[in-house]
């Protein structure tokens, strides 16, 4: 599982800082998250194929959140894309990005899916045979979700050299895999745990963006390996975070915690602070595993 931050910083766009947007690669997918202005720039500066992307989602209707996705998907246009991009976003991002489409008559040459969210519940949004997509319900000051990117189970792994002493067909090595036992001619029945080990343990990722404190993510959330956790202020300003619907450093780190979560990522940083260090000297007084997000930074895991 692999993670680029495209930008993490609030508010608008500067020379040196990007408003939100992330590529998370995960079991063979390559998923956009979230689409601020300059997307499109760091996405070549990151060496991202676009032709791999198949699947955006959108956090919310803030203009730092999305007001790039028009620009790139003009741009799939113009590279003569043919495979069919689905985006995943609130009710109006369909009327938003179509109202342009029109304006400019550049619609599309390739499918255009809309998949408009309005549950105000954890829902799935995205499933196949190796990744499902939630929604995470946040408290902003507009509706707003984050999404739970989760591996399903893989398959067990095959002891080859067990499997060969018993001269089983490779016919049912698939099985095997799948967790079946096996019955030999002579009746015995050889058990799965025999034959195989455990598979890996599978990987998810949150990403929570513009939220104010509120713990009732945190069962949704719950023991995954990262979360990315807006922290827009520190401390020092955390009597703005109720109004503007934003969390400090110090409340992530406190989801996190409650969570349970292997690493916490920060980000969606105010930039009236000198340094985005301040926000992991902060954090760490609650939570120990904190990184900082910064634009153009890989995590993997």
């Amino acid at each position: 599982m692999k993670l680029t931050i495209l930008g993490c910083y609030s508010a608008t766009p500067r020379t040196f800082t990007n408003p939100s947007s992330q590529v998370l690669e995960i079991n063979n997918h390559i998923f956009l998250i979230d689409c601020g202005e300059g997307t499109q720039v760091e996405l070549r500066r990151n060496k991202v194929k676009f032709s791999k992307i198949e699947h955006i989602f959108i956090s919310h209707l803030h203009g730092d959140h999305f007001y790039g996705l028009i620009g790139l998907v003009s741009t799939f246009r113009m590279l003569s894309r043919e495979k069919p991009l689905h985006v995943h976003g609130p009710k109006g991002i369909k009327e938003a990005i179509t109202l342009q489409l029109k304006l400019s008559n550049s619609w599309t040459d390739y499918p255009l899916h809309f998949h408009e969210l309005t549950n105000t519940a954890s829902e799935i949004v995205f499933e196949d045979e190796t990744v499902v997509v939630s929604t995470i319900p946040l408290q902003h000051r507009i509706y707003c979700n984050g999404f739970l990117f989760q591996e399903k189970q893989g398959d067990r792994k095959l002891l080859l050299n067990k499997v060969l002493d018993y001269n089983i067909d490779k016919a049912y090595y698939r099985s095997i895999k799948k967790g079946k036992d096996i019955v030999l001619d002579n009746g015995t029945i050889i058990p799965n745990t025999s034959l195989t080990d455990d598979p890996k343990p599978i990987k998810s990722y949150a990403y929570c963006s513009d939220t104010r404190y509120d713990e009732a993510k945190i069962p949704i959330i719950a023991n995954v390996t990262a979360l990315y956790h807006e922290s827009t202020f520190l401390e020092s300003h955390k009597h703005l975070c109720e109004m503007t619907g934003h969390s400090s450093a110090i409340e992530a780190a406190t989801i996190a915690k409650k969570a349970n979560v292997g690493t916490l990522i920060l980000g969606h940083y105010s930039t009236r602070y000198s340094t985005i260090e301040l926000f992991k000297e902060e954090a760490k007084t609650v939570f120990e595993h904190v990184e900082v997000g910064d634009d153009g930074k890989v995590f993997e895991f």
